[in-house]
């Protein structure tokens, strides 16, 4: 089987394989720690880790670098506002995002860089720039100078004929109708000295522009050229078209192998999730609006392929939990059912044939939803051949190793609340000891408090099982 990925950047899935045999440099961007990340920022965070996974997967080893983004227009203006320091005031949006991402069982990074702990390797990188003729100052600012670099829009596919030479664009963010010389570096403004956002540089005292941040950082922690790349759509013009100008210009090699780009994530309403425009929900307003973390990864990286656009809506969330829940029902399931004396030849083959295509959907563009569905198509027929005490050691193992395979990508069906497997157990003694004793009521209030809790007894001649379902009464999300 061969990894395929689409390349934005020539419109085509392709083999992959890394320039070091093995290795894999990944670069993904990060937060801009301004506020909190909302929903769609998390979808492409998590997007990030499904990468992770399967190329581990898939043997590789991952030097994986995810930025934060901890100066750029909109930081020093709400940091002004605030009267803080630019450090102050990102520091409380950095540990959130940490939080967010160790509550979504997120696997770390590498590394985290920060821009401002990076200014002399973007200082570097812009002298070598305006050395070779690619920048230019002007009042105190260097820019990029896009007629430069030919190859400027391959990525976006944007049309040169709309570039408009000569003029410079400051922002960090524009729209394509403004594509034009870019800021590399802004002379510092009395604000900025006040809240410990500028530099020194030979060029001028001053701060960098948003998009030679991620230039700089990948080449100090990956080398001139990175195999992935990859971010949320919304990334590819200007900032990701930028990189790669300022990159292989200064470097004189290809910056980026591959490009990944996730979509966007909707509203209820249909309108792009966005802390800009000011209409974002975040990871915290979901939970405490009842909603499961791990139901929200699920919801993220398994209901939609990451190219495809995704909805949010309370009834998507609560379908992501009951396939979650189907999950980790099955998996309890067939571990804790004692093995029937033969196998199911036609369930034996019928698995290994899910697992290939599991593997062959994760291996196609990281299709994961079409993965998921042809094991929740053998997660019915195997439950029946359990109804019907049919299942073998051998049945048994290829199932477990079914859902290793899964969850080494979803990571939420060993994901138990700590301790809760020996608690069930512990009140299912205590409620077979109620039983004894004809303590009816207490027998019946153990059971009735585990279903609240969305954990169903079942009695049968093998004994108590136990299996999770939805809560219900005032638990219930």
């Amino acid at each position: 089987m061969t990894l395929r990925l689409h390349n934005t950047l020539t419109g085509a899935k392709e083999a992959f394989e890394p320039l070091e045999k093995g290795h894999v440099r990944m670069y993904t961007c990060g937060p801009t720690i301004w506020n909190y990340a909302h929903v769609g920022n998390l979808r492409s965070f998590l997007f990030y880790d499904l990468v992770r996974r399967h190329l581990r997967v898939s043997g590789y080893r991952v030097t994986h670098v995810m930025n934060l983004t901890d100066i750029d227009d909109r930081i020093l203006d709400q940091a002004m506002h605030a009267g803080m320091s630019i450090g102050e005031y990102t520091k409380p949006y950095a540990t959130a995002f940490f939080e967010d991402m160790a509550a979504l069982r997120a696997e770390r990074a590498d590394h985290y860089p920060r821009a401002t702990e990076h200014i002399p390797e973007m200082v570097e990188m812009i002298a070598t720039l305006l050395e070779r003729g690619n920048a230019y100052a002007a009042d105190g600012d260097v820019y990029f100078r896009i007629a430069s670099f030919p190859g400027y829009g391959a990525l976006s596919h944007l049309d040169r004929a709309g570039l408009r030479a000569g003029a410079r664009v400051a922002t960090d963010k524009y729209d394509k109708e403004n594509v034009s010389d870019f800021a590399l570096w802004k002379k510092a403004q009395p604000e900025d000295e006040k809240i410990g956002a500028a530099w020194d540089a030979p060029f001028g005292r001053g701060r960098p522009g948003w998009h030679i941040e991620c230039s700089a950082m990948s080449k100090r922690y990956l080398g001139d050229t990175l195999d992935i790349h990859a971010g949320g759509v919304d990334l590819m013009f200007p900032h990701h078209e930028n990189e790669i100008a300022q990159s292989e210009a200064a470097n004189h090699q290809q910056f980026a192998r591959v490009w990944l780009h996730s979509e966007h994530l909707f509203d209820a309403t249909g309108e792009k999730m966005s802390k800009s425009a000011g209409g974002f929900t975040t990871l915290r307003d979901l939970v405490e609006a009842g909603h499961d973390p791990l139901a929200i990864r699920f919801f993220l990286i398994a209901n939609a392929h990451y190219r495809s656009r995704l909805r949010l809506s309370s009834e998507a969330l609560h379908a992501a939990a009951e396939q979650v829940r189907r999950l980790r029902e099955f998996f309890d399931r067939v571990e804790r059912t004692p093995s029937a004396a033969s196998d199911d030849e036609g369930l034996e083959q019928k698995t290994a044939a899910v697992r290939a295509a599991y593997r062959e959907a994760l291996d196609d563009d990281l299709n994961l939803p079409q993965g998921i569905g042809v094991v929740f198509d053998l997660i019915r027929e195997a439950n029946a051949a359990l109804d019907s005490d049919q299942v073998g050691p051998r049945n048994k193992a290829s199932l477990l190793g079914l859902i290793d395979d899964v969850d080494a990508h979803l990571d939420v069906v060993r994901a138990e609340e700590p301790g809760l497997a020996e608690e069930v157990e512990r009140l299912i003694g205590e409620r077979e000891s109620a039983r004894r004793a004809r303590d009816f009521a207490r027998s019946d209030q153990i059971r009735d408090d585990l279903r609240r809790r969305g954990i169903a007894l079942e009695d049968s001649k093998a004994g108590v099982r136990w299996r999770r379902v939805a809560p219900t009464g005032a638990e219930r999300s």
